[in-house]
């Protein structure tokens, strides 16, 4: 185990100690408030700021020269606070399909052009797909990414590109389906021998927040098990979490 500290960097160090003070609020400060409480020379300290002001992290009050936390920075903790909160809300979830099913069970969500897979309860099988927790994959590549795709209101190309996609017109084709069905399944889209099986999950204004993927070896996914098991708990297990978060197919 590396010692703390070894390999920091002092200047992020210092901004991070900057945006700390910060956040810990009564009136904003102003630059020498700052620089005597980080003990920071008055041209680190002015080059921090305006590198984080640049940055949208920190905002300066013109008038009374003063700093306070900018907007992005309130965006980013905002992001947080809703992956953790979907996390903790979907887990349990997670766990009765893992449970039921015996197969992976993933938490995934739309980040800038691809799908990241967010949390994961595994199966006790002995032959199982590789772990993706914190993996990222462009949205057409799997169940998960042409799901959520399916049902959202933006261009599904990513401002009119086609992102590589050969067919667009097959691809098009087979969203409408899964819209229609409210589910995808996908195989060795991730890899050889690769099954994913994806259901939306919605919010109280029909918004979607993510969604249900199951993750399996091919051979376990056979036609009969998808259609009399697999699709029908993962719908159920969609719709259960989607009211937890206010869904109600009144909004759809």
């Amino acid at each position: 185990m590396r010692e703390k500290g070894v390999y920091s960097v002092q200047a992020v160090v210092k901004a991070i100690d900057l945006l700390e003070a910060l956040a810990q609020g009564g009136e904003s400060p102003s630059i020498l408030v700052l620089e005597k409480k980080l003990g920071l020379s008055h041209n680190k300290a002015f080059r921090l700021l305006a590198t984080l002001q640049d940055k949208g992290l920190v905002e300066r009050d013109k008038t009374n020269n003063t700093y306070s936390l900018g907007i992005h920075a309130f965006e980013m903790a905002q992001h947080i606070l809703k992956s953790d909160n979907l996390i903790r809300m979907a887990h349990p979830i997670m766990v009765e399909l893992a449970r039921k099913l015996d197969e992976a069970i993933y938490f995934t969500v739309a980040n800038n052009n691809e799908v990241l897979f967010l949390d994961m309860v595994d199966s006790f099988q002995q032959i199982k797909a590789a772990d993706m927790v914190g993996k990222r994959f462009p949205f057409f590549t799997n169940a998960a990414g042409k799901v959520i795709k399916s049902v959202s209101s933006i261009d599904i190309f990513g401002r009119g590109k086609k992102g590589g996609i050969k067919d667009v017109k097959q691809l098009e084709v087979e969203l409408d389906e899964i819209r229609r069905k409210g589910v995808a399944v996908d195989f060795n889209g991730l890899g050889d021998g690769i099954c994913t099986v994806a259901v939306v999950i919605r919010d109280y204004a029909g918004k979607v927040v993510g969604a249900l993927t199951l993750l399996a070896p091919s051979f376990r996914m056979l036609q009969d098990r998808l259609e009399k098991e697999v699709i029908p708990c993962m719908l159920e297990g969609a719709e259960v979490l989607s009211m937890k978060f206010g869904y109600s197919r009144a909004y759809a």
